[in-house]
């Protein structure tokens, strides 16, 4: 993991956000018991390639202005249209202790699914785990190649590593799988007629 570099920003004029991010740089966020509440600016590349390493949940090492700590990314804003980050939001931590996080799930083996008229429906695309910093893993996969009609996965299903505590209630349905429902064309609508 390396050191994200954050500057200290002042927001001292209107539109600065906006202007910060013409120039490739990213407004964010940190807050923290030792730093309270500071705005800072990240490099759009920089923060491209860790986001790409850690994941949007993950740990981040940093240096603002001098002061190093640890944090986890609590919140990122993406343009709906283009996706990039627009806004990040970082909380400090300990990192000596355990941390709560949301960790996405991801599910391998959706697309063989479908070529056979099953649908997976997912009622969460994430769990809440408890874990030392070093230990937060960027997704859990789950494989749903081999479900069939009528299975239900569960959150006592996941597998994670004795390292990790899922912290939310295991008894909790995170995604099932039907049979594809086919809506009537207009085609089928109009013969009908």
């Amino acid at each position: 993991m390396e050191q994200l570099t954050l500057n200290k920003r002042i927001n001292n004029a209107a539109h600065s956000a906006r202007r910060k991010r013409r120039e490739g740089k990213i407004p964010g966020v940190v807050y923290g018991k030792k730093l309270g509440s500071l705005m800072f600016e990240i490099g759009a590349m920089e923060l491209d390639k860790e986001l790409s390493i850690t994941g949007e949940h993950g740990v981040v090492n940093f240096d603002l202005n001098g002061y190093n700590g640890t944090a986890i990314i609590k919140d990122i804003q993406k343009d709906p249209v283009t996706h990039k980050v627009m806004h990040i939001d970082l909380e400090e931590i300990n990192r000596n202790g355990n941390i709560e996080a949301e960790v996405p799930i991801k599910f391998e083996g959706k697309e063989f699914l479908s070529t056979k008229g099953i649908v997976l429906q997912a009622q969460k695309n994430s769990v809440k785990v408890s874990c030392k910093p070093e230990d937060l893993p960027k997704s859990i996969e789950v494989d749903v190649s081999k479900a069939k009609i009528g299975s239900v996965y569960k959150l006592s299903d996941l597998e994670v590593g004795s390292e990790i505590s899922i912290v939310d209630d295991l008894k909790t349905v995170f995604a099932s799988v039907s049979i594809q429902q086919f809506e009537p064309g207009e085609d089928e609508e109009e013969s009908q007629s």
